[in-house]
């Protein structure tokens, strides 16, 4: 039984969820930038004061990425999905706070020789 005040089973939503979905104020993708997984992000500059408005992620990214990190790295330090990070790094590129490099494709994806390597690989192991 439960007291009063305590959420009822169709009413109670996993704080896993809540947590990610107010730390982006809703948003669900960056303002600007793609951010892959693999993309590099690096603070620039030094770190802002406690007066620039920003929340504790944006200034721990800031932190973390003193030296350069992947999107998923940043991800695993905060302990939040990479969907969240990719919002606050976009935040954090929008005041030039941030530098990111995407990755490059190094490959056409549309190559037939590459695919081939690649079969040709898995059939020798």
């Amino acid at each position: 039984m439960r007291g009063a005040g305590e959420p009822t089973d169709e009413n109670w939503v996993d704080p896993e969820i809540i947590r990610p979905y107010v730390v982006t104020r809703g948003r669900t993708q960056p303002a600007h930038g793609k951010f892959d997984l693999i993309s590099m992000a690096l603070a620039v500059g030094p770190l802002p004061g406690p007066d620039a408005g920003l929340d504790p992620e944006h200034l721990r990214i800031l932190q973390i990425c003193r030296e350069p990190k992947s999107v998923a790295e940043i991800a695993a330090y905060l302990d939040l999905p990479a969907g969240t990070i990719r919002v606050l790094l976009g935040d954090l590129f929008d005041r030039e706070l941030v530098s990111a490099q995407e990755p490059r494709s190094e490959v056409d994806m549309h190559d037939i020789k590459m695919y081939r390597a690649v079969l040709d690989g898995l059939r020798s192991l």
